[in-house]
């Protein structure tokens, strides 16, 4: 199984109902498919560097998951049939990039820690 992040952009006309429903769709889809989500993260809204389909902005979601191969084409079907998303990147992690992510995560978790 190789480790996956997949970055993706929902309009920011949705409700952030609609907005966790969509994103509940692509996790299930993944667990679905034999994917292992390894961390996921909700960027919020922010401003998009260009417009696309006349939206300036739009709601960031990052998914991190180890999975095979096949699963990445069945994931990039749905996100391009979603009018939700306006945009989606999947990136295949190797080796530096998982170790750079777990030092990141340790790192946030005990500065979370010693804040409280």
């Amino acid at each position: 199984m190789n480790q996956y992040e997949t970055v993706f952009i929902l309009t920011p006309v949705l409700s952030e109902e609609q907005m966790k429903e969509a994103v509940a769709k692509f996790e299930s889809l993944l667990t679905k498919n034999g994917a292992e989500i390894v961390f996921k993260d909700f960027w919020g809204m922010r401003k998009l560097a260009y417009p696309i389909q006349k939206k300036s902005s739009g709601f960031y979601q990052l998914i991190e998951y180890k999975a095979e191969g096949n699963v990445i084409e069945t994931l990039e079907t749905e996100l391009k049939r979603d009018e939700r998303v306006i945009r989606f990147l999947t990136v295949k992690l190797d080796k530096h990039a998982v170790a750079y992510n777990e030092k990141k995560r340790r790192k946030a978790a005990e500065a979370a820690e010693q804040a409280n």
